[in-house]
């Protein structure tokens, strides 16, 4: 069974993810300039969902070792990968798998 604080961490790791799409379709927004690219409302409701993010992993780590955490925050690129394939459009290449499991299969040993 799966400890509720492991939930929330993994559940902030999730949150942030979402985040960091977010601020990626403001990256790829023009704008008109250099403040409107930094304090528009995709960036500033980017970092708001990072802030409490934070949080969450706050959170986790109550209950959460701390040398899992780097583990359950590799999970990130998971979500990443495929979030971005879902709302960016992004391609999933072997290079990327290869590499996410690279990744997680090296945070996996440190944590033994």
């Amino acid at each position: 069974m799966i400890n509720s604080y492991v939930a929330v961490f993994f559940l902030s790791v999730f949150i942030a993810s979402c985040a960091q799409i977010v601020l990626k379709t403001s990256a790829d927004m023009e704008h008109a300039n250099l403040v409107r690219e930094y304090l528009n409302p995709r960036v500033v409701m980017g970092y708001l969902i990072l802030f409490g993010s934070t949080f969450l992993t706050i959170i986790g780590y109550r209950g959460v070792e701390l040398k899992m955490g780097p583990v359950i925050e590799s999970s990130g690129y998971i979500f990443i990968l495929i979030l971005s394939n879902v709302f960016l459009h992004e391609k999933i290449s072997i290079k990327k798998v290869m590499g996410i499991l690279f990744i997680v299969s090296g945070m996996v040993v440190f944590s033994i």
